[in-house]
């Protein structure tokens, strides 16, 4: 069946390629409690059968759910997330409206927060109100395509898998429900993050403790939306119904927008974020799709962890940071000034054209020592 679909992509027959890719994903779907039961029995990997579990109310990007950001020696528990898919149409700039994918109805789906060797039981619901058969692949687990071969679910089912969180960072997780629907269902905003502390806490480069006073997750997300004859942006009944523009559009690799958290504006003016001179902030940026390269207009990243492992020591004083594809990076800055700053992608075409930035607010009270106006803007010479 791969070398059928594979031939059809050549020839750029999309109705058969989403046909074919549809009725594969409704045979897994209905072969996947099966499937999941067998795996934990031949494997033996639940050691996790007596462990407490605790429930993780998430909460919608930028913020991110209730933590505590050490726990020490404090025995392992199971941390239970409940991930609703929902099909909704969007609005994504003004007048612009695409169906977004999305996990809890956000874009990009919320953060989970846990700590290393902790386990994460994730249950996956799919509402009969859907059209289309979904999954989720975690970056942060080990195995059956991250959970993805665990998870699909057809509209009206849902089904729960237990990992590991092995590896201390912050992940990107994302539907990869199989051939062109992988990327299809991410550039429709199928993606989010998960951090995965180490349980004594964050590092700095010489490993000292060190904490934050807030995170947020800011994630990008590329959109590639096809205009009509008369030069709008098309709309369509169904998610499904524009999928033969949208892999058109894709096999450009140009983004027709390019934002963050959904839409334009998501985190500017009312909506930029707010914090306090001498506040320490942890900014957990993700791409699920394409590299990009994060800056602070006005400040720094006093520790970056590079690739999004805590396990490695910080790199110090960045003024720009790179996301590869597919990854989330931690930054965490202290602010030593008040006012506007903008955290953006410094591809300055992506970010002021096509909308990749956020605005951050920060009151206190100036410090003339780091920067003072020695002259106002006057006539030459005057």
């Amino acid at each position: 069946m791969k070398k059928i679909i594979d031939q059809l992509i050549k020839i750029n027959d999309m109705k058969h390629i989403l046909i074919i890719s549809i009725i594969l994903l409704f045979v897994a779907g209905c072969n996947n409690t099966d499937q999941k039961t067998s795996v934990f029995e031949e494997t033996g990997t639940t050691s996790s059968e007596n462990m407490k579990h605790v429930k993780q109310e998430l909460v919608a990007p930028p913020a991110i759910p209730i933590h505590e950001q050490d726990v020490g020696n404090d025995d392992q528990v199971i941390v239970d997330v409940k991930l609703v898919v929902e099909e909704i149409l969007l609005e994504i700039a003004p007048g612009v409206k695409t169906w977004a994918l999305t996990f809890n109805g956000t874009v990009p789906g919320p953060l989970i927060v846990v700590h290393q060797d902790d386990y994460v039981q994730l249950t996956l619901v799919n509402p009969a109100s859907n059209t289309m058969p979904h999954n989720i692949d975690f970056h942060s687990a080990t195995g059956a395509m991250g959970g993805g071969d665990l998870s699909i679910v057809n509209p009206g089912q849902e089904a729960t898998f237990i990992f590991k969180a092995t590896k201390p960072g912050v992940f990107v997780y994302h539907c990869a429900p199989g051939g062109i629907m992988v990327p299809i269902h991410v550039v429709s905003g199928m993606n989010g993050a998960i951090m995965i502390l180490p349980r004594d806490g964050l590092k700095d480069e010489r490993g000292n403790p060190v904490k934050y006073d807030k995170a947020f997750y800011i994630a990008e997300q590329d959109f590639y939306l096809t205009k009509d004859a008369n030069g709008k942006y098309k709309e369509y009944d169904s998610p499904a119904a524009g999928f033969g523009d949208l892999t058109e559009k894709m096999r450009g690799l140009i983004p027709s927008h390019l934002v963050f958290n959904g839409k334009e504006n998501a985190l500017t003016g009312s909506n930029a974020i707010q914090a306090e001179v001498g506040e320490k902030v942890l900014f957990i940026t993700s791409q699920a799709n394409r590299d990009t390269r994060i800056h602070l207009i006005g400040g720094h990243a006093d520790l970056v962890w590079l690739g999004g492992s805590f396990n490695d020591i910080p790199v110090t004083n960045y003024e720009t940071w790179p996301v590869p594809a597919g990854s989330a990076v931690a930054a965490l800055y202290q602010f030593r000034q008040p006012g506007k700053y903008v955290y953006l992608n410094h591809n300055l075409i992506e970010a002021i054209l096509l909308g990749a930035l956020a605005e951050i607010n920060v009151s206190g009270k100036w410090n003339d020592n780091l920067m003072k106006q020695v002259k106002e803007p006057g006539l030459i010479g005057k």
